[in-house]
């Protein structure tokens, strides 16, 4: 059964060699924007290209401001500092997902709350948000106290695994209940709607990413998005090591980071923008192949979750139990097809070991379950 799902991949991606997971695709003005930033020399964190992508990418996920950062983790820890996530304070957040996810929330000297996942999204569940904070929390001095710990729970960070949207306004209307800033992880999920808007415009503020692997790319690269104006300049100057704005003096007024995209990645990415709309085109057309090609074979692919519009970032499917995910982890990787196991839950890893969290019966099941299969964009 395994060699039948190899060559129905080599057929899909019309070669025998070796097929990555998910690889860049350059076809566009990519080159062409380059030379033109290399002959600007505004090869740093100057130049028109970083204010044109965030023009751009504001407008394609329908917020009024982008803050482009150097990648994905810094737009988050800094959404984080935006949502006024402090020392000692907690966040709530989900244990299927990648480590930026908790990193983020520990550069700040914060402590993340792991709680369940959807099944169907596999993103952070409304019902275990929900019972977590009427079972352990209290609304006092309009702060949400978790009682077990003394700590105040300031955000949440759900994540959009995969491009697939969970159920983000449910989670908005518990988070907006308990006086819990909503702070978007919408870094898999560029391209991605629920109920007709893009992931990453419910909350107050969200982060993207573009690294490497993702939809589009500039090798590295991430973006803060809000409509809150006060909060999106507030960002720029965070991102910029903090420094008031002056000809030749360099004085600054808060620790800042050194967060900014240089201008020559962001030329990188205007280019890959204005090819986004067929790249998700190619990929729901791959996507809708996988499907098929499952279906007929009994093996579970992971579809759209409902009332949502994936961007299919990653295809994916659920084998029967862990013996058998291994075995087919082993055999694709063997034999040239490139797959991998959704990651290690979050709360298991050293460094999180001592952190709350539910029975995160759900993200068990699904670790021990879900393998990613090649999914770039077929040319």
């Amino acid at each position: 059964m395994y060699q039948d799902i190899i060559n129905f991949i080599q057929e899909l991606f019309k070669t025998k060699n070796f097929i990555p997971l998910h690889e860049p695709r350059f076809v566009g003005n990519e080159k062409k924007y380059l030379e033109e930033c290399i002959d600007s020399t505004f090869v740093s964190s100057v130049g028109k290209f970083v204010d044109q992508f965030e023009i751009e990418l504001a407008r394609t996920v329908g917020a009024k401001y982008a803050v482009a950062t150097v990648n994905g983790t810094a737009a988050l820890h800094v959404s984080l500092l935006l949502a006024g996530v402090e020392r000692d304070d907690e966040v709530i957040t989900q244990p299927l997902t990648f480590i930026a996810t908790a990193n983020a929330i520990s550069y700040i000297g914060a402590r993340a709350i792991f709680l369940d996942v959807d099944l169907e999204t596999l993103g952070l569940s409304p019902n275990a948000l929900k019972s977590f904070l009427e079972r352990h929390c209290i609304l006092y001095n309009n702060q949400c106290l978790n009682q077990v710990t003394g700590k105040v729970i300031k955000a949440c960070v759900p994540m959009h695994t995969f491009g697939h949207p969970c159920q983000i306004d449910a989670i908005k209307s518990i988070c907006d209940e308990w006086n819990i800033v909503l702070v978007e992880d919408a870094a898999e999920s560029l391209g991605s709607y629920y109920k007709n808007q893009h992931t990453g415009t419910f909350g107050k503020v969200a982060a993207f990413s573009f690294n490497g692997n993702k939809i589009i790319t500039s090798g590295g690269g991430g973006a803060i998005v809000t409509d809150d104006e006060a909060m999106a300049k507030k960002a720029k100057h965070i991102t910029t090591t903090a420094k008031i704005p002056h000809k030749w003096e360099y004085v600054h007024d808060m620790v800042g980071y050194n967060y900014r995209l240089p201008n020559l990645n962001a030329a990188l990415l205007v280019a890959q923008l204005e090819q986004l709309q067929g790249f998700l085109g190619k990929k729901r057309a791959l996507a809708d192949k996988y499907e098929q090609y499952f279906e007929s074979h009994k093996m579970q692919f992971l579809h759209e979750p409902q009332n949502s519009q994936s961007n299919y970032w990653l295809n994916a499917v659920l084998l029967d139990n862990l013996k058998q995910r291994d075995e087919f982890l082993e055999y694709t990787n063997n034999n040239g097809v490139m797959t991998r196991p959704i990651w290690r839950l979050v709360n298991k890893l050293d460094m999180f070991k001592a952190c709350q969290s539910d029975n995160l019966k759900n993200a068990l099941f699904l670790e021990e379950r879900i393998v990613n299969i090649p999914s770039s964009v077929i040319l």
